[in-house]
């Protein structure tokens, strides 16, 4: 599993809640994480978001740090 992963599943809760800040439009079911489908997850917030899959990653790294 990568870091990113890592990141993801150890503070979800808490990017979810940033993310949901940031990002009025996003809903609970775009923000759905479930362990093993982090490509999942990015590939709705791309789509939702209108922004690219490292875009993405970049912006949970941030709110995760």
């Amino acid at each position: 599993m990568s870091a990113f992963n890592d990141k993801v599943k150890g503070n979800w809760n808490q990017i979810k809640g940033q993310l949901k800040q940031e990002y009025g439009e996003l809903t609970d079911d775009d923000l759905t994480y479930q362990e093993g489908q982090e490509d999942e997850l990015i590939g709705r917030l791309q789509e939702k978001l209108g922004k690219t899959k490292d875009e993405v990653k970049s912006m949970i790294d941030r709110i995760g740090s």
